[in-house]
């Protein structure tokens, strides 16, 4: 007790926990990694709660690379590798298993070592967005698929002879229920997909080459798919020969009557598109580094794989609050845990921050 105003004073660490939970959720994987759970017992608690792991958003983070002639294509800086490392035990360590989605960034290269050790201490995931596969080898891939047998959406690179991995999906993760593939989708993966995953419901190809025959063939094939979204793409139509191959400008009436069975079938071949036009300008092959930041991870699937986009939006509280203080000068009783949140987030990154110093 303060004798001078009669207030009492409460240490940080007997900060409500629920209210440590909220603002520990407002902070990047950066932050939430920097010292918060060393500053004390009740903050480590709070920093480990499940709410707080139930996405591992490591689309912050980016790989040091150049890129090589040869195979893996690229070259990671052995300190990029280490940060990678770190953060991973650090995150993994405080989640204690709980993480159910899981975001690397395109030009993040994780390799094996990463991925397995990854896998086998997120045995719930459910959503994973991995972009980039340049450094992983088929069968560390299998063997982080193998530990993840509750995976229903995937967001994959497009590989060269997939059947092995898909095959290794359709023993492991019986619950696969939506895969976005960003590049190319050959018949040959196509045939992959029919094959090994005849279950999917939901199917995204989006800015890239998609040949007009792959497109039937997915529609004819993939008897249980319900979804499929193919903005943005070059839709190229092969006709025998010595007829040359041709852009699509349009979908010609079988593919429509094909896709009328659809529940959603996604398409834009828009010359107005700015969209369309870099998908044109790259040539069927997106040069996601050009453009606006997260942009890469834009779908138009509103209720399944675009729901990544509602992860971008946890400052939108902020926004509320000062459209609310422009109209009135009192805060909503509703919104006093919120504003109280808000305001602490920033002492407690620098408490945090100073803590990690010291460390």
């Amino acid at each position: 007790m303060d004798d001078n105003d009669g207030l009492e004073v409460r240490k940080w660490e007997d900060l409500d926990t629920d209210i440590l939970i909220k603002i520990f959720k407002s902070f990047d994987i950066f932050e939430i990694t920097s010292g918060v759970a060393r500053v004390c017992s009740a903050w480590r608690t709070a920093a480990c709660d499940p709410m707080i792991w139930n996405t591992l958003d490591l689309s912050l983070m980016k790989s040091n690379f150049i890129k090589i002639p040869l195979e893996p294509h690229v070259y990671v800086d052995c300190r990029s590798d280490k940060t990678l490392t770190r953060v991973l035990k650090l995150c993994l360590s405080l989640s204690h298993g709980c993480i159910n989605t899981m975001i690397f960034h395109f030009n993040l290269y994780v390799s094996d070592d990463h991925l397995t050790y990854t896998a086998e201490r997120t045995p719930q995931l459910k959503r994973l967005v991995l972009p980039a596969w340049n450094r992983i080898k088929k069968t560390g891939m299998c063997k982080a698929i193998q530990c993840w047998k509750n995976l229903e959406s995937l967001t994959m690179a497009s590989i060269a002879n997939p059947s092995h991995f898909m095959q290794e999906i359709s023993y492991n993760c019986t619950n696969l229920r939506e895969l976005k593939v960003m590049g190319p989708v050959d018949h040959a993966f196509a045939a992959t997909l029919s094959s090994y995953v005849p279950e999917l419901k939901v199917l995204s190809v989006r800015c890239t080459t998609l040949l007009r025959e792959v497109l039937i063939f997915l529609l004819d094939e993939i008897r249980n798919l319900e979804v499929l979204n193919i903005s943005h793409c070059l839709l190229i139509d092969v006709p025998p020969p010595p007829a040359p191959k041709k852009l699509m400008k349009q979908l010609d009436q079988t593919i429509l009557q094909k896709a009328s069975r659809l529940r959603k079938f996604l398409t834009c071949i828009d010359d107005s598109c700015i969209m369309c036009q870099r998908t044109r300008t790259d040539e069927g092959f997106m040069r996601w580094y050009k453009y606006e930041e997260n942009i890469w991870k834009n779908d138009e699937l509103p209720e399944t794989l675009s729901t990544m986009q509602l992860e971008l939006q946890v400052l939108l509280p902020w926004q509320r609050l000062k459209l609310r203080f422009a109209d009135v000068n009192i805060i909503p009783s509703s919104d006093f845990e919120e504003v109280v949140i808000l305001s602490v987030c920033a002492h407690i990154r620098i408490s945090a921050g100073f803590k990690s110093k010291l460390d």
